[in-house]
């Protein structure tokens, strides 16, 4: 059983093909920070429009609560994997051939 598959569809990251060749479309590391960022950037906008719709009346204070909780833990997890990202760059620029 997969970890992430308990998680909801928010914070999930896309998955990447095993082999670059797989399926005939290969999906490159780019694309795959694309997607997430993009996630990120749906989950806050779905985040807003339930504060919205609180503020309106329209919402109840629980799915809003939980819609901006879901949107901070991704951002969180983006940022998490930019550090990484920036640590491994910053590691092999100290490399010395």
């Amino acid at each position: 059983m997969r970890i992430d598959s308990a998680m909801p569809p928010q914070l999930q990251m896309p998955e990447m093909p095993s082999s670059p060749r797989q399926g005939g479309k290969s999906t490159g590391f780019s694309d795959t920070l694309n997607a997430a960022i993009q996630t990120v950037e749906q989950s806050g906008a779905e985040a807003d429009a339930k504060v919205k719709q609180l503020l309106n009346g329209g919402e109840d204070v629980h799915s809003a609560m939980i819609a901006v909780e879901q949107a901070n833990l991704s951002f969180e997890l983006m940022m998490q994997v930019r550090n990484k990202i920036v640590g491994a760059y910053q590691e092999v620029a100290r490399l010395q051939f």
